[in-house]
């Protein structure tokens, strides 16, 4: 009896707790035979709205359960069959057109005869924490793939790709125009009329209807929604019926609003301080579910973070085209004409702020081609480019050669440098570091030489007339800035008339032109083209290229001297050479129909500089005319030895000779080479009649 007793206390207890189960847990309890029909069900939890009104027991599952998402029937059967359980496995169903979500867990039920009873299920409602997951996936997509670029359109499209389908069925993004192009973002309320760009738009529906083209500029008809979010910055939830008063207001927007069958709208602004950048506006459509206040509050979160990136970009934008401005008005407009060098500028998609290119006229129908790049961006790099071009600018007026002027660059690049490391702690540029490449090239045409030395990775390409490229193996200093009292190296290489050098600010680029299938294999067929054609033949054949970043070239094309404008003379180191030489001037002057004054003023310098070399200077002596831009005549020795430009005294016998010279001459100056130096005058030339 006690045993009996015993035993009707535990079946007591085990069916009072089955009943409290199903009269008061939290959660749904339901319980199905071995044929799947319902047993018995906790029609008072929330996980049974949607059940049939009707007593649920003794009806099937596939009908009890109709508002579930797939075939929960199928799920159950294999559980019934082999008995292993179903954990926590995520339902989705859709109760009165609402999305929910359940947590189901279903266990095989059978007796100790092993006989199968049946399965009973256990169902959590999960719908509010699977929202709040899906937005939190939704608010982590964007902050990892939108703003990963400093382009506002762009940023646009990123934040579009991110909510649609996740979050939207059609997102639009339009930001105010100034805002694009740099400028400061107006203070909310936005002004009346103040232009938008519709900057990125995507939809689920294919195709979709749109009021408005992606690219369009066009004001806000007002008042609607999306005025009022930008006049106070704070979102809209809108339910979408069709007979809103607004409609009339924006008939493009509403035409397509109708078309896509919206029913609830999102407009959330772009604000960032006070000021209004933009406005995001998100439809659902079809059964999705209106927006609520969950909706709205992650749409703020996304909104803020994408303001903050589409401001960065403007920032950049504005940075960059100050920069750009400061570059443009920095770098010469065109070459300048050579006789002997035809030279043209190009730059690839917008060239970096801090580089620079430069043709320089040197004496003696020479010219320096100039090509560097500063390390750093936007305004600082520009700056800085700025001064090392005008730097180089000074130099060549010493006329020296390129290792010795790279020498010079490098010591005024490591001065600035210095300066900047002694900025204020709280100065960024401080933290900055001042580096540059540059290569620096003489081109002699009565040589048909190019002397060059470089800082850095920088080299020319040399095409020669025989279609042969080559890279030219020049001793590469140190980048300038950097390693200081550091050796420059000078390079000397045939360029015969015809050839074409191309000199550009990326390494990679002339990595690429040099390659046997770049575009120079075919430099030939433009050597007796125009250099712009040229150009435009690089420029088309490196879009279906590598990855170039932005640079800037140089490209010219060397031609032969006439060589009835130029004349030299071998002179003896005896007083008897300055008549000599005078008449040979004079003579030499005739022939090139220069007379008068010109022809004058020309005697009288040869004779001081020829008076000069034979005092002073060692043999042998040469005397040399040039007739390009302007009438230049030289004389050289193998002397080491520096004239100076001395004021003589009233009781003076001598020393005016080159204080007459330079007097009469527009330029003059020393240039020492490694057999000796020459002293050259440089003079204008009269109008031609």
């Amino acid at each position: 009896m006690a045993d009996g007793a015993a035993g009707r206390l535990v079946d007591e207890t085990a069916v009072s707790m089955l009943d409290a189960l199903f009269d008061q847990a939290p959660i749904g309890l339901h319980l199905l035979d071995a044929d799947l029909r319902v047993v018995r069900v906790n029609t008072s939890t929330p996980a049974m709205r949607g059940v049939a009104e009707d007593e649920p027991a003794g009806r099937p599952a596939r009908e009890v359960y109709a508002m579930v998402d797939g075939d929960v029937e199928a799920l159950l059967r294999e559980v019934l069959d082999t008995g292993v359980p179903l954990v926590r496995h995520l339902v989705p169903a859709r109760l009165d057109g609402v999305p929910h979500h359940y947590e189901v867990t279903a266990v095989r039920l059978q007796n100790p005869q092993n006989r199968v009873l049946g399965v009973a299920l256990a169902v959590v409602d999960v719908t509010d924490s699977e929202r709040n997951r899906a937005r939190a996936r939704v608010l982590d997509t964007v902050r990892v793939h939108v703003g990963r670029t400093l382009d506002p359109t762009v940023t646009g499209e990123e934040l579009v790709a991110s909510l649609v389908p996740a979050f939207a069925d059609v997102a639009i993004v339009e930001v105010v125009d100034a805002v694009i192009r740099g400028d400061d973002p107006p203070l909310a309320p936005l002004p009346p009329g103040t232009p938008l760009m519709r900057t990125a738009f995507r939809s689920t529906r294919t195709p979709s209807p749109q009021a408005h083209p992606v690219g369009d500029v066009c004001s806000l008809p007002a008042p609607t929604p999306f005025t009022q979010a930008l006049a106070d910055l704070r979102p809209r939830t809108v339910a979408l019926d069709g007979t809103a008063p607004w409609y009339s207001v924006d008939p493009p927007r509403a035409e397509a609003i109708r078309t896509s069958k919206a029913h609830s709208l999102l407009v959330v602004p772009l604000a960032l301080r006070d000021a209004a950048l933009g406005v995001v506006s998100l439809y659902r459509t079809g059964q999705s579910p209106a927006f609520d206040a969950g909706d709205q509050e992650l749409a703020m979160e996304l909104a803020a973070h994408t303001a903050l990136c589409i401001d960065n970009a403007r920032r950049y934008t504005r940075e960059h085209t100050v920069a750009a401005t400061v570059q443009r008005q920095l770098l010469p407009r065109r070459p300048e004409t050579h006789t002997s060098l035809e030279a043209a500028y190009l730059t690839l998609t917008g060239a970096d702020p801090g580089a620079w290119y430069d043709t320089i006229a040197l004496s003696s129908a020479r010219t320096a081609l100039v090509v560097g790049n500063v390390s750093g961006r936007a305004l600082n790099a520009a700056a800085t480019m700025g001064q090392l071009r005008t730097a180089v600018r000074s130099l060549t007026a010493f006329d020296l050669p390129p290792d010795e002027l790279m020498a010079r660059l490098h010591a005024t690049a490591g001065h600035l440098a210095a300066e900047r490391a002694n900025l204020p702690l709280g100065d960024p540029l401080r933290r900055e570091a001042l580096t540059a490449d540059c290569v620096y090239a003489v081109h002699d045409p009565l040589s048909d030489t190019c002397t060059l030395a470089a800082a850095g990775a920088l080299v020319p390409l040399v095409v020669r007339p025989d279609a042969t490229v080559l890279l030219p193996r020049t001793p590469s200093g140190p980048r300038l800035g950097t390693a200081p009292d550091a050796p420059f190296a000078a390079t000397e290489i045939d360029v015969p008339a015809g050839s074409v050098l191309v000199f550009t600010s990326d390494p990679l680029l002339t990595s690429y032109l040099s390659d046997v299938s770049g575009p120079l294999t075919s430099a030939p067929r433009f050597r007796d083209r125009p250099l712009q054609d040229l150009c435009d033949a690089l420029v088309f054949a490196l879009g279906a290229g590598p990855g170039i970043g932005a640079a800037a070239m140089i490209v010219a094309r060397t031609r032969a001297f006439p060589a009835d404008r130029r004349a030299a003379w071998r002179l003896d180191a005896s007083p008897s050479a300055v008549p000599v030489a005078r008449r040979r001037t004079r003579e030499q002057l005739a022939t090139w129909g220069l007379k008068g004054e010109t022809a004058d003023e020309t005697q009288l310098i040869v004779s001081e500089l020829v008076t000069n070399a034979v005092r002073y200077g060692t043999p042998p002596l040469e005397l040399r005319l040039i007739r390009d831009r302007t009438l230049t005549c030289e004389v050289r020795d193998a002397g080491s030895a520096s004239p100076r430009l001395r004021h003589a005294g009233v009781a003076d016998e001598g020393g005016r000779g080159l204080f007459i010279a330079a007097q009469l001459a527009q330029a003059w100056g020393t240039r020492y080479t490694t057999s000796g130096k020459t002293i050259w005058t440089e003079q204008t030339l009269p109008p031609a009649d």
